[in-house]
């Protein structure tokens, strides 16, 4: 018997300080404005509008401030609250002595200067980190697809400072998102990763697939058996993101068909990002999944995994807040015995104890739950 699970843990020691906000108004702004500057940035050329909407974004994400002379001027802190400026090369701005002038962008091409905007960061709570351990612990798999990890290194502190160096193999490859949440796999020892695919250059006919990154990890069991794992973390519902993610599942479904075919044993899990209307339908952005003859399997829909009084899993765990999936190729279906939903160190953005499921005593606010999300895990017997 075997146990897979899938857990977006929202980082592990530290996280940008704008996805800690429960009121998601105040944050997506800044998200919006962080991406918005850094596509301006590599602008082979930067017109007059492209200097002075820089300069906007800037002050939204306050690198520049207001004075009470009402001039836009650099703000100097060690500890800002949203973002860096990074500049290591070249001159991109000027800041005239008199305060009551505006800072100037001087650049005016991507030529003249070297940087970007990155996210400020902020600790995790300590609290939170140790919960986190807990439900991974409790939960005693021994193959976990991780969502929402810093970096490789953070996993591998995490396992030896928190989970006692339970996993014996933990691998996490660079995605294509610049805030550094990424997606990996911890592995108990006997359950050896044989080889890695990334596609994080995997495009279709509109450009780049995939948010993170689809990794494709070859595991191999202590009996010989092969699985091919797909950890995933779909485009954010931020503006939506629903044509994206329909394209992110039919890629996901193309390399599941190319594996399928050579015989393989599949499972595609992580954070998908969209629940259903109803349980009695499923996402229909996640079409590819279960249409013309899809060789995998939704593991909700499987005799035998319990979901527990709450459908979903993500904060109050409504069915739209089913964002957590595990698939297992038909191949596997056989092999199923059991799976269910971990909720213990979930409390989400309510102010009081959830009464839907149980929840560790130690944890007393949202602030100091292991993850807004469950962790879900399927059982196998292979």
């Amino acid at each position: 018997m075997i146990r897979i699970a899938s857990y977006n843990v929202e980082n592990l020691f530290a996280r940008p300080k704008t996805f800690n906000n429960a009121d998601w108004s105040i944050g997506e702004p800044i998200l919006d404005a962080y991406r918005e500057v850094n596509t301006l940035f590599q602008n082979v050329n930067y017109s007059a509008a492209d200097r002075t909407r820089m300069r906007d974004l800037l002050v939204t994400l306050d690198i520049y401030s207001i004075n009470n002379h009402g001039a836009i001027r650099r703000k100097r802190s060690s500890n800002p609250r949203w973002a860096w400026l990074r500049k290591n090369r070249g001159s991109f701005d000027r800041e005239p002595r008199e305060r009551t002038q505006n800072v100037e962008i001087i650049a005016t091409s991507r030529a003249d200067w070297i940087g970007w905007v990155e996210l400020a960061k902020e600790p995790m709570n300590e609290l939170s980190t140790r919960v986190t351990a807990r439900v991974i612990d409790n939960v005693n798999a021994d193959i976990i697809g991780v969502v929402e990890a810093e970096d490789r290194p953070s996993l591998v502190r995490f396992n030896q400072e928190m989970l006692n160096d339970q996993y014996d193999q933990i691998m996490l490859i660079d995605g294509n998102d610049k805030r550094g949440i990424d997606v990996g796999v911890m592995t108990r020892a006997g359950f050896s990763i044989e080889t890695i695919r990334s596609n994080v250059y995997l495009e279709d006919s509109v450009g780049q697939v995939f948010s993170r990154d689809c990794p494709q990890y070859e595991i191999h069991t202590p009996n010989g058996t092969i699985i091919h794992l797909l950890v995933n973390h779909f485009k954010s519902q931020s503006g939506g993101g629903g044509e994206k993610r329909l394209r992110q599942a039919k890629a996901v479904r193309g390399i599941v068909d190319d594996l399928v075919s050579q015989g393989e044993h599949v499972v595609v899990l992580g954070d998908l990002n969209e629940g259903p209307v109803n349980e009695s339908t499923t996402v229909e952005n996640f079409s590819p999944f279960y249409e013309n003859n899809s060789p995998l399997i939704d593991c909700y829909s499987l005799p035998g995994f319990d979901q527990g009084a709450r459908p979903g899993t993500y904060d109050s765990c409504g069915i739209r807040n089913r964002l957590d999936y595990i698939f297992i190729s038909q191949s596997l279906q056989s092999s199923f015995s059991v799976g269910g939903i971990f909720r213990m160190g979930l409390w989400g953005t309510r102010q009081t104890r959830p009464t839907a499921w149980d929840t560790y005593p130690l944890m007393t606010r949202s602030e100091e739950q292991a993850s807004d999300h469950a962790l879900v895990f399927v059982d196998l017997n292979i």
